[in-house]
């Protein structure tokens, strides 16, 4: 057996009792790792990974949130400490989400197709499509706000630079994510082993 196979067959408690220069020994690819069980409570049912889906959905509409108070907050009137709290916030939900996400689904938006089975391929299809979707509704309702508030203002209206700042990271975080959202939304439960 090589050392490559042996390395797939490592589970992660196992791993976890490892120093670091054994895990580095190992040489575990990006694949590898998305194929161990690390805190399979978190995502072992179908509600506990919507639970995460959701988790991640909250995280982006706080990110919309802080783009819309950047928009409608002077930084004067406390506006800065208000977008560093709820960045924080937002931060301390997304980052273990997503992580927790990418595990879920086993690398499905995150890893090359040649690490993945015809089913996964057409899964990552289908959530990004579903995704892009989603994604034009929202680039469709930023278009209709700018002109709306563009239209209703006297004089020349402009937009806060620090706004549109954050309008494109919560468009960058949503196109990215949402893909990986979807995935973990649709993924459905393991198929019971037979016991017989």
């Amino acid at each position: 057996m090589s050392e490559r196979e042996g390395a797939r067959q490592v589970r992660w408690a196992e791993l976890k009792k490892m120093s670091w220069s054994e895990y580095r020994q190992m040489n575990l690819s990006r694949a590898d790792i998305m194929q161990l069980d690390m805190l399979p409570g978190w995502y072992a049912t179908r509600k506990r990974r919507r639970w995460l889906a959701g988790a991640g959905m909250f995280s982006l509409a706080l990110q919309w949130i802080n783009a819309a108070v950047s928009w409608a907050a002077e930084p004067d009137d406390g506006g800065n400490w208000i977008i560093l709290t709820l960045l924080a916030v937002m931060m301390v939900i997304y980052l273990p989400a997503v992580t927790l996400m990418n595990i879920a689904t086993r690398g499905l938006v995150e890893l090359t197709e040649r690490h993945l089975d015809e089913r996964q391929v057409g899964e990552r299809l289908r959530a990004t499509t579903i995704a892009h979707r989603i994604t034009t509704g929202l680039l469709a309702a930023c278009f209709v706000t700018a002109v709306v508030a563009g239209v209703g203002g006297e004089g020349d209206y402009v937009v806060p630079e620090r706004a549109v700042i954050m309008l494109i990271v919560a468009l960058a975080m949503t196109h990215l994510v949402l893909p990986l959202i979807v995935s973990t939304w649709r993924l459905p439960d393991p198929l019971p082993d037979d016991e017989e």
